[in-house]
């Protein structure tokens, strides 16, 4: 598998709300993710920092992607508590041929946080109970 096939995208500009204080850069808790996932899946996965994902109240938030794969948007991830489960599902995500984790499979993190899985765009022109209309 080479690194461009599967990519990690962590929202870097959501900030983590602080009890009893103004939201501070240091409230940031997307680059500190990014760092941390570089350094363990280098030459494995992509890690791509982006500016926003629009789930700002469900910090930290990141995207598991790949070509004619299933994407996942999960939300409410800590770069230190989550860090070796968003390892092991980007790990197995990689692995699978269509992006599916099977409930069961997926670290705690990923099963409270997921926020939504979507199709491949593939799936769309391959199904034929889809709507008309529909991009394939």
């Amino acid at each position: 598998m080479s690194e461009s096939e599967v990519a990690i995208f962590v929202c870097v500009s959501c900030r983590r709300p602080v009890e009893g204080r103004d939201a501070r850069e240091d409230d940031l808790p997307g680059p500190p993710l990014v760092a941390a996932l570089q350094a363990r899946l280098a030459g494995e996965i992509s890690v791509v920092p982006v500016e926003c994902l629009a789930v700002c109240k469900r910090p930290c938030t990141l995207v598991l992607a790949g070509s004619s794969r299933w994407t996942y948007l999960i939300g409410d991830l800590d770069s230190d508590r989550d860090l070796e489960e968003i390892v092991e599902a980007a790990r197995s995500y990689a692995a699978s041929g269509n992006g599916i984790l099977p409930w069961r499979e997926r670290p705690a993190s990923f099963r409270k946080g997921v926020i939504a899985r979507v199709p491949p765009r593939a799936t769309a022109a391959a199904n034929p109970a889809a709507p008309e209309g529909l991009p394939s």
